[in-house]
């Protein structure tokens, strides 16, 4: 008969497995602040987060504040408004000059031009609204 040959099926070995563990014992108020700091610092899993404070490497902690959250997805609503509106004034010139004489166009383009015109000075009073937002709260947790 023919030789026996082994095919390799299955997983590749890893070339360097995690295969040894340690345990720690904790009372009631040292679990309940190493579970604060975990959340805190959002890592994944807790043996990830007891790894890297044991081994010293960085990890960040974000603080989430619900209203600059607000704040931020309300300016993000206007940004996407004002995409909009960029749109519709597109197709609006585009009609106008496709449908209608020349000199009713143009008046009616100085009418939308003028009301572009209101629109970029509430886009810049957002935007000083946005800086100054960002300059009283968000600095707090840099």
């Amino acid at each position: 008969m023919s030789k026996n040959i082994q095919t390799k099926a299955g997983r590749h070995p890893k070339i360097d497995p995690i295969a040894f563990r340690c345990s720690v014992n904790f009372n009631a108020a040292e679990q309940v602040q190493l579970e604060a700091m975990h959340q805190k610092s959002e890592v994944e899993s807790m043996s990830a987060f007891i790894k890297l404070l044991i081994f010293g490497k960085p990890f960040k902690v974000f603080y989430v504040d619900e209203n600059s959250r607000i704040f931020i997805d309300r300016l993000s609503d206007l940004n996407a408004q004002y995409r909009t509106i960029g749109v519709a004034y597109d197709q609006a010139v585009k009609a106008l000059r496709d449908n209608f004489t020349e000199k009713r166009a143009t008046s009616t383009i100085r009418e939308l031009v003028k009301h572009t015109k209101e629109l970029v000075g509430v886009s810049h009073k957002i935007v000083e609204l946005a800086e100054k937002f960002d300059a009283e709260w968000l600095q707090k947790y840099r």
